[in-house]
């Protein structure tokens, strides 16, 4: 494999002549690099807890809900694949994972006979403190040697772009290139 410019972590800052567009690619290239970093580092740290970083994205998105403890408020498992971004089969096999582990357990819908909610198990809660912690060491890794003041600049930076992003963004219909993640 050739390295081009943008696959080299050392070239830091684009050219004085780069264009927007390039400069714009060289930064989602670094993003790209960053994340792959970051999750490769988190999976490995997680590996011993038996939990792979989609388990802990869903394990933490059931926490943040509210109510979760309670069967009658707990997520449904249409609405976590919704806040995940995957399929529902594919949180079906994230969720199936999760309660065989003893993470959380699956409740009917007191409302829909159909829909399913999901509980967080003590353990489960115990595993989103573990995974709390992995994250943050892992981010300290990672950005520890950054200024507090240039991560708070790429923090919003980051977030005005996926702002603007979802609001530019047009629903995708089921079946059209790319609509599956």
């Amino acid at each position: 494999m050739t390295t081009t410019p943008t696959d080299d972590p050392a070239s830091s800052s684009p050219t004085p002549a780069a264009s927007p567009a390039d400069t714009a690619a060289e930064l989602a290239d670094a993003m790209t690099r960053a994340i792959k970093r970051i999750r490769r580092r988190t999976s490995e740290r997680l590996e011993p807890y038996g939990i792979t970083p989609g388990q802990g994205r869903a394990l933490r998105t059931l926490a943040h809900a509210p109510g979760c403890e309670l069967p009658d408020r707990a997520m449904r498992l249409s609405d976590l694949a919704d806040r995940l971004h995957i399929a529902p089969r594919s949180a079906t096999t994230v969720v199936d994972a999760l309660e065989e582990a003893g993470l959380v357990e699956r409740s009917p819908d007191p409302a829909d006979r159909r829909a399913v909610r999901i509980l967080l198990t003590e353990a489960g809660r115990a595993a989103v403190e573990r995974i709390g912690q992995v994250r943050h060491e892992v981010a300290q890794e990672y950005f520890g040697e950054v200024s507090p003041a240039d991560q708070d600049v790429l923090l919003r930076v980051l977030r005005a772009a996926e702002t603007r992003y979802a609001a530019a963004a047009t629903p995708r219909r089921p079946g059209s290139p790319g609509a599956a993640r």
